[in-house]
């Protein structure tokens, strides 16, 4: 086991504790996941169950009271686990969703709302993608619509993951239509709401990895949000789902390590046990210099996501560390997944290795939630200053 950076016994408690739980469900049981397209419950269960969904919550709501740094500990650890990146999504939506929660709800809301999250007796998705605007958040089309004491929203959104298995949604829709905006940003307002699917359709899109967790386009018609469900003020969406950002990127860049760290342990053990031409693969240049080229690039990777990570907590400006962890993390990731197969040859390239399953998974991490090519823009231009390209 190649092990990550652990600073402090606290760290390293919380690595041994959340590894313990992942151990009990091992390749085999992901791969069955994986080929039937079957969310992984129980994995979910022993996650909740061990207290560790609210890592990041406040006490007084049943959170642990930790910060970025512990979570990102935490997922980095799932990541590197059989699970991969399904083990990741299956908890992932519930650590830093809340967040704006926290920040923008009123007491009463955080109070009805965070628990059962915490708790795991909830499961929530987020509803901000949609087919038409992409990266482009400002050009949202969902509209909510006031009627009275609720909303009443129309729309769509796309690459909602555990819409098949959630019964609340984090939801952000245009609530003034844009031409009627001072900025294209205007007139956004989020929502965490009841899943209810008499209004919402939610179809499931196969795609190439992470078969275990779903990912779905979502049809919206005339969906009632009772007006306590507005989080903050109405307008103010985009500006909220900002606050969410920085850890989502945080928390995507340790998964993404924890994905590269167990491809390479994989490659790795197979490169001095594989024997050809009387004498174990692992002695021949070809296969060591990619390999220990992903293990510079994981550490080094880290290192960004704990830098990021630690100048969240401190309450210091991290965009543009939890970014640029974003983008080394996906695409050292994919790097050492790619070796990992190509070290195990023909064998790479079967499922009874498992190492495929981790290949198709990290293609996902340098998509999603934002393109490295949309990090490079924002890095030019908040790091170097240079023009906005976009």
């Amino acid at each position: 086991m190649i092990e990550p950076l652990a600073e402090t016994e606290d760290l390293v408690a919380i690595r041994d504790s959340v590894r313990a739980i992942c151990d009990r469900f091992d390749d085999g049981y992901w791969a069955i996941k994986d080929r039937t397209a079957s969310f992984p419950h129980e994995f979910g269960q022993a996650v909740a169950a061990g207290g560790w969904l609210g890592i990041a919550m406040p006490t007084a709501y049943g959170g642990a009271g930790l910060g970025m740094t512990e979570a990102a500990v935490m997922m980095q650890t799932i990541g590197s686990s059989a699970g991969t990146f399904a083990a990741c999504s299956t908890v992932h939506i519930n650590i830093f969703a809340p967040h704006a929660i926290v920040v923008h709800g009123t007491e009463a809301q955080r109070t009805r709302m965070l628990p059962p999250l915490i708790r795991g007796e909830t499961r929530a998705c987020f509803g901000v993608t949609e087919p038409d605007a992409g990266l482009d958040t400002s050009k949202l089309k969902t509209r909510a619509v006031r009627v009275d004491d609720r909303y009443v929203v129309n729309g769509r959104k796309m690459w909602t993951s555990t819409a098949q298995q959630a019964d609340k949604i984090v939801l952000l829709a245009r609530t003034t239509p844009i031409e009627h905006c001072r900025r294209p940003i205007d007139g956004l307002t989020l929502f965490y709401t009841d899943l209810d699917r008499r209004y919402i359709e939610a179809r499931e899109i196969h795609k190439m990895g992470r078969a275990a967790v779903d990912s779905n386009a979502l049809f919206i018609d005339d969906l009632p949000i009772p007006v306590e469900d507005r989080i903050g003020e109405e307008g103010m969406g985009f500006r909220y789902i900002l606050d969410s950002l920085n850890p989502e990127r945080i928390l995507n860049a340790a998964e993404a390590i924890g994905i590269g760290r167990r491809a390479l342990d994989k490659a790795n053990a197979y490169a001095k046990e594989r024997i050809v031409f009387d004498r174990p693969i692992g002695m021949n240049q070809a296969i060591q210099h990619p390999l220990a080229e992903s293990w510079a690039e994981l550490y080094a990777a880290e290192l960004m996501v704990l830098r990021a990570a630690k100048l969240y907590d401190a309450g210091l400006p991290c965009g543009t560390e939890a970014n640029a962890a974003k983008y080394l993390a996906a695409d050292a990731a994919f790097r050492a997944c790619d070796r990992a197969v190509r070290t195990h040859g023909g064998m790479g390239y079967a499922s009874e290795y498992h190492v495929e399953r981790y290949f198709r998974e990290a293609v996902a991490t340098r998509l999603a939630p934002v393109s490295r090519e949309l990090i490079l823009c924002y890095l030019a231009e908040r790091a170097l200053g240079l023009p906005k390209s976009y």
